[in-house]
């Protein structure tokens, strides 16, 4: 998608879901035969339930067919960010400060994009993640896309009478 339409896209959405009392976490859009698809993924502190997520479609469709940005056929959805769920705002990555998480730079830093993980602090104008050890700075205007890395508790049975 065009970088140009995406912005227009959450600049449209992202107020209206905040007087809705929910938080637009990300936006996409992609290409389809016949039509494309806009997902919307939206959260809130209490959650997000399927309720939320029909308020939200018939509140998006109003303001998108008042408004048409999208000068194709499209399909919305709106759901849950999920476990992976994207850090795209100083907000996100805030909230999840001490979590694992996966960051692509837009452009290779010593012939490397992907760095992944503890988020160790966050600033002003980026993050540093512990990789492998090594404190790495990353400006948010260098990350092209980054991810919560989902965690899994130990269900080995290491450590476990029998």
């Amino acid at each position: 998608m065009a970088e140009v339409l995406r912005e227009k896209l959450i600049g449209l959405v992202e107020p209206l879901l905040a007087n809705l009392g929910y938080e637009l976490v990300d936006l996409e859009l992609s290409a389809g035969r016949g039509s494309g698809m806009l997902r919307v993924f939206i959260d809130r502190a209490e959650g997000v339930g399927i309720e939320d997520c029909e308020r939200v479609s018939r509140e998006i469709s109003a303001l998108l067919d008042v408004h048409d940005p999208i000068p194709t056929a499209y399909r919305l959805e709106v759901s849950t960010p999920g476990l992976d769920r994207v850090l795209r705002t100083p907000a996100h990555f805030a909230r999840f400060a001490g979590a694992q998480v996966e960051a692509e730079l837009a452009a290779p830093r010593d012939g490397r994009r992907r760095f992944t993980g503890r988020l160790a602090q966050v600033g002003a104008s980026g993050i540093e993640l512990t990789v492998d050890g090594a404190q790495v700075p990353l400006g948010y205007a260098d990350i092209f896309r980054a991810r919560l890395v989902p965690e899994w508790p130990d269900t080995s049975s290491k450590g476990r009478k029998r």
